[in-house]
């Protein structure tokens, strides 16, 4: 199933710069109706128990929980409808209908009423389920762009936001395709052709930038008031926070690019490493600020730390020491040489780059390759000696539109993940002689078939056509589920020689393979932050008067602690148990010090063995997890119920009634939620989803918003006052009321506080295997599962159960099972 392509061309004023305007035409996805036309055949089996058990409390005009068999409509083929039943069965499986108080079923009718309605749900889904194209989204087209091309370009800023279904923005039926993704493919297509081709025919040197802070604009304003510098030409930071910043303008880079970068230094007046962050700066209001990382220095004598990192255009390097124990000290009173704290001492800062894996880049290879580029030689031989030389290059050919065909053929394959047609070929050929007849150059005309190549339907959509994949579908979306991003060469190998489908170890071999790979950590990332909401990390600012101690490099840990976790658990294979009942936490001193945990040094996140009663580790335990389920102010218990629930439990509670007022947190410390709460649940509406979501929420209350754990509520208002000081500052937040973390689960399994709520949650072990299954293969298929897909899900999860539920297998199970083998 694909669209159509109608090319249209546009001239862009200016340098010699063409471009194309492409348009997906409607995709008109075949309409699939339930194999239910005659309601009454599927219907007629049900009506006998829905008589005798429902109709009391949802029929005749009943309509007890807003549920009310006379509204209830039949045709499965509406997606309202079928969610509806779905629900019915859900509830009468799960014997929470009938209710408890009334008389229940018998075993067998039950089973008949689950038998009759099972085959209609699971026809319905099956008839639906496959129908949806499914595009690349913006992370998936950045990756395969700067993959192809060699380049590392930020490209999904130039995209939409891509729409979400529950967690994930990689679901077909939420990605369409508007005139401003069109436009916007071309700009992108049109950066990576001019980022990736050649403008010289050597490679260009490398910058070196060898600065210091004593000699700096910075250093003198600051060295004798706030820095210090040494005999040795180091200059010594003092303080941690606030200005000056550390910024170092002399190490400022004209080129974006891969750089390496070295800094020397020491530990001055201290008998521990000193932390420093390293950063990226420049003057441009609003800009990103990014981190390239943090890291320690011992005690003199100098040493040297060194590392890599992408630097844009003119940003320099930032340093900022992290954790000075200033205490006892003031540097005001005693000046910088009177000032005997610990300090960092900087000596210098260099940078070499950008450095160059390849050159030409993969992009120009992909282009050029077996093509006669040739320099025209500029009327002033000396212009090639500069940095900044561009040079102008001429394609010489005999055949132009033989040598297009063959470029164009290389390009699309690489594009399109699989062999090229000659029919597929044909529009981008005549593209390419349609701009020649309008006096484009070769390269030119070359440059803007190749912009609609990757504008096209073959390389926006995965081709995957119903029922089993073929080999190049598979590896597509293997490699688009483990590295996000297109197959590599060795997996586009075996699948052009049938490897992956013939039942051979293969696709299994390749699993491995990728998950071991570079490119995993992208997996790991796109994946958490969706499961886990970490993108939503830096959306709330945690108050400063109530959390204080909340800094950078906390936030920056935070992520980095989720997604090491994560990626250990999958690298070493261990159980699904350990994301709820963990022994062992992913730390560093950052972490460490906000959870209160001692003998942990330096910056680097680690696995480190806790005991039990450190209630540390899981992932409800970890400092992301709580941020993102809080608002940076308080916490409420319905909406880290509401997570927790959705994102670990795998079930997703009913929006609350129309109507119904939301329940807000009281940072004065007057009263609680669970106060509030109790009167809440008091509602016949909102009794059974408070039921499910809120014990989750109150079991995490002796959490605060940023992650720390507590036994009272701060408050800016009612509350004792506290004798204590954080980063040189007395705080400004009371005590409020203590914490009450105990709580009572639907089933009705009591718990006193966390640590036996995360026991409770941790004695079902198929309930986090199940839920990932679901997850995952949500992510890895571009659709949500769903009626038909359960019993599918069931084998993989007794599979898992097999294994001891081991992580790394779990993928495997999900990659060899026939959802994820088939559209």
């Amino acid at each position: 199933m694909k669209a159509d392509l109608f090319p249209t061309l546009r001239r862009i004023s200016g340098p010699a710069v063409v471009a194309v305007l492409v348009t997906c035409a409607a995709v008109n996805l075949p309409s699939r109706a339930a194999e239910t036309a005659d309601p009454a055949t599927w219907t007629r089996p049900l009506e006998p128990f829905l008589r005798s058990h429902c109709a009391d409390c949802h029929g005749d005009g009943a309509d007890e929980g807003g549920f009310s068999f006379d509204d209830l409509k039949i045709d499965l083929s509406n997606a309202e409808t079928f969610a509806v039943w779905e629900r019915v069965f859900d509830r009468v499986e799960k014997r929470e209908m009938p209710p408890e108080e009334v008389e229940q079923p018998g075993d067998d009718e039950r089973s008949d009423f689950i038998g009759h309605l099972t085959g209609p749900l699971t026809d319905a889904h099956e008839e639906t389920k496959s129908t949806v194209l499914r595009r690349l989204n913006r992370a998936e087209y950045e990756n395969t762009l700067n993959d192809l091309f060699g380049t590392h370009l930020n490209l999904q800023s130039l995209l939409p936001e891509d729409g979400r279904s529950g967690e994930f923005d990689n679901i077909g039926r939420t990605l369409g395709v508007s005139m401003v993704h069109l436009q916007q493919y071309i700009e992108a297509i049109d950066l990576v052709l001019d980022a990736s081709i050649a403008k010289r025919n050597e490679a260009p040197e490398p910058d070196r930038i060898n600065a210091n802070y004593a000699d700096s604009r910075e250093g003198q304003r600051f060295v004798g008031d706030v820095w210090k510098q040494l005999n040795d030409g180091a200059v010594v930071f003092y303080q941690d926070f606030g200005y000056p910043t550390g910024m170092l303008r002399d190490t400022g880079v004209d080129r974006a690019g891969r750089y390496k970068i070295r800094i020397t230094g020491y530990a001055h007046q201290s008998e521990r490493p000193i932390t420093f962050f390293v950063g990226g700066s420049n003057f441009q209001p609003g800009s990103d600020k990014p981190t390239y990382g943090y890291f320690e220095l011992p005690p003199g004598p100098p040493s040297t730390i060194e590392f890599e990192a992408w630097v844009d255009r003119r940003f320099m390097i930032t340093v900022t020491p992290w954790g000075l124990d200033t205490k006892g000290y003031n540097i005001r009173k005693d000046g910088v040489d009177g000032y005997t704290g610990p300090g960092l001492a900087i000596n210098r800062i260099e940078l070499e780059g950008p450095l160059i894996d390849q050159f030409p880049s993969r992009g120009h290879e992909l282009l050029f390759q077996g093509i006669d580029r040739v320099e025209i030689e500029p009327d002033n031989p000396r212009l090639k000696e500069r940095k900044s030389y561009v040079g102008e290059f001429e394609i010489r050919s005999n055949d132009p539109v033989g040598d297009a065909r063959r470029v164009l053929r290389r390009i699309a394959t690489k594009a399109f993940r699989g062999e090229v047609s000659e029919d597929q070929l044909v529009p981008y050929v005549r593209l390419f002689e349609s701009q020649r007849d309008i006096g484009a150059s070769v390269e030119e005309a070359l440059r803007t078939a190749t912009s609609a190549i990757f504008c096209a339907p073959d390389f926006l959509y995965f081709q995957e056509r119903d029922g089993r994949l073929t080999d190049d579908a598979l590896a597509t979306r293997l490699s688009y589920f483990l590295t996000r991003t297109t197959p590599d060469d060795e997996l586009i190998a075996v699948a052009r020689q049938g490897r992956l489908t013939d039942g051979s170890p293969t696709l299994l071999r390749q699993t491995r393979r990728l998950i071991g790979g570079e490119r995993f950590p992208r997996f790991v990332n796109d994946f958490t932050d969706a499961w886990l909401n970490l993108r939503d990390i830096h959306f709330t600012s945690p108050d400063q008067q109530l959390f204080p101690e909340y800094d950078r490099f906390l936030e920056d840990s935070m992520i980095a602690e989720t997604r090491a976790f994560f990626s250990h658990v999958v690298q070493q294979n261990l159980s699904t148990r350990q994301f709820i009942d963990a022994d062992f936490a992913m730390l560093n001193n950052r972490l460490a010090l906000h959870y209160g945990i001692d003998g942990v040094e330096g910056p680097e996140i680690r696995a480190v063995q806790i005991p039990k009663a450190a209630l540390r580790g899981e992932l409800l335990t970890q400092a992301s997890v709580l941020k993102v389920s809080a608002n940076g102010t308080n916490t409420s218990p319905v909406v880290r119920g509401v997570y927790v629930t959705e994102r670990l439990i795998g079930q997703t509670p009913s929006p609350p009634p129309p109507g119904v007022p939301g329940v807000e947190p009281d940072i004065r410390g007057a009263s609680t939620l669970r106060d509030l709460l109790d009167k809440h649940r008091n509602l016949e509406s909102c009794r059974s989803c408070h039921q499910l979501i809120d014990p989750p929420g109150f079991a995490l209350e002796c959490f605060n918003p940023i992650g720390g754990y507590r036994d009272r509520y701060r408050s800016l208002g009612e509350g004792e006052k506290l004798n204590k000081e954080i980063g040189g500052r007395k705080v400004r937040y009371r005590l409020g009321p203590p914490v009450d973390a105990s709580g009572q689960l639907a089933d009705g399994g009591s718990f006193d506080g966390y640590s036996e709520f995360r026991d409770l949650l941790a004695a079902d072990e198929d309930l986090i295997a199940r839920t990932l299954t679901v997850k995952l293969l949500t992510f890895a298929t571009g659709r949500e599962m769903g009626f038909s897909d359960r019993p599918i899900v069931d084998r993989i999860v007794a599979q898992s159960r097999r294994r001891d539920h081991r992580f790394r297998e779990l993928i495997e199970s999900i990659v060899e099972s026939e959802i994820f083998q088939n559209k």
